[in-house]
């Protein structure tokens, strides 16, 4: 199959530090082509892929301080995709609702991995609207703000099984994993950890978006002897990171689309503690692979009991549900659904005819 993929280009293929979603794409790219496919990524110049790149950007954004307006390389970006899209059998966008007026109006079938939160007000009416879009969720829980939307199916995130080490024996410290923001709760995981006793690392980026956030509410937190700020690590740093710890604290307080670093941790061994919200109990197994609490007071017992969990067991289930491998051939599926869509709705217009 003839596949583009096309990636927001905040961050490279896959990025260099934190970035979710492009690291989805560069293990979703990557894996298509060792199954077979012929893939072409649409991303940054600085991306590192297995496909075909078109480099519609010499660099990623969010780490390029002379760039003024994300918006102008986008647009060159999908005018590129527009260009090129007779080129393939399908496309696969995950650029939010950017594209929209224009893959209304394209004939190659296509498809859009929404990969943030939809509680948005904004959102409703532009859905309502873009109805006839056909597009995927990260997790059930993703799509509850908006039920009416082109749903094409639901698709875990997945990662390569080699990607990060199972650890069998946990080191002595908790691990806080991705962004100082609100609803990401740090100051909760502080809490849980100083109230435990135990050491807590936290591997995060601060966004300027967050800064104010962080220097009001986090940082003076951070001086607590049991409580270590790293900052944002790459890909390398991760395996130890996380690998390292008794658990993941994933304290969050927003509906949560999907959350990759439970996977991630799951892959090296390591249960999580994740406050219910959005995707937690679709990612984690209760009393198997973490706890689903929904209080400090919960969270804090829990944390005290992850040496019970089997950390074979964490990464069992890694591997069962969330491969890269699994994760591939569920798109693949939605994408031969779309193609046989058009292919279905192409007929009935010939035999009206």
């Amino acid at each position: 199959m003839r596949i583009a993929q096309v990636a927001p280009l905040a961050e490279s293929v896959p990025p260099k530090l934190y970035g979710g979603t492009e690291r989805v794409v560069a293990i979703l790219s990557d894996e298509l082509v060792r199954l077979g496919h012929d893939v072409t990524l649409f991303a940054s110049g600085d991306s590192q892929t297995a496909a075909d790149l078109v480099p519609v950007w010499p660099e990623a954004l969010r780490l390029n301080p002379a760039c003024i307006d994300p918006l102008a390389p986008h647009l060159l970006m999908l005018e590129e995709v527009v260009k090129r899209a007779g080129r393939f059998d399908i496309v696969h966008f995950h650029i939010s609702q950017f594209h929209f007026p224009v893959a209304r109006r394209m004939t190659v079938p296509h498809v859009t991995t929404l990969h943030g939160r939809l509680d948005i007000p904004e959102l409703p009416p532009l859905y309502a609207e873009f109805v006839d879009i056909p597009v995927v969720s990260i997790s059930d829980a993703q799509r509850e703000p908006l039920p009416d939307a082109g749903w094409a199916g639901t698709v875990y995130h997945g990662l390569p099984l080699d990607l990060l080490r199972f650890q069998p024996r946990p080191g002595g410290y908790l691990a806080f994993l991705g962004r100082i923001s609100r609803e990401k709760r740090p100051d909760r995981a502080i809490a849980i950890a100083t109230a435990c006793g135990q050491p807590l690392k936290i591997a995060a980026k601060v966004d300027p978006a967050d800064r104010a956030y962080f220097e009001s509410e986090i940082r003076h937190l951070l001086s607590h002897p049991l409580v270590e700020f790293i900052g944002e690590i790459n890909e390398e740093q991760k395996n130890d990171f996380l690998g390292g710890a008794s658990a993941l604290l994933f304290p969050i307080d927003w509906p949560e689309p999907f959350g990759l670093v439970m996977i991630e941790a799951l892959a090296c061994g390591v249960p999580v503690v994740a406050f219910r919200g959005g995707s937690v109990t679709e990612v984690v197994d209760h009393n198997v692979t973490g706890f689903v609490v929904d209080s400090i007071e919960e969270a804090i017992d829990a944390t005290r009991n992850v040496g019970r969990l089997s950390r074979q067991a964490c990464r069992a289930t890694f591997e069962r549900r969330f491969s890269a491998t699994r994760m591939a051939e569920d798109y693949l599926d939605v994408y031969q659904a779309q193609l046989a869509s058009r292919l279905t709705d192409a007929t009935m217009v010939t035999g009206a005819a």
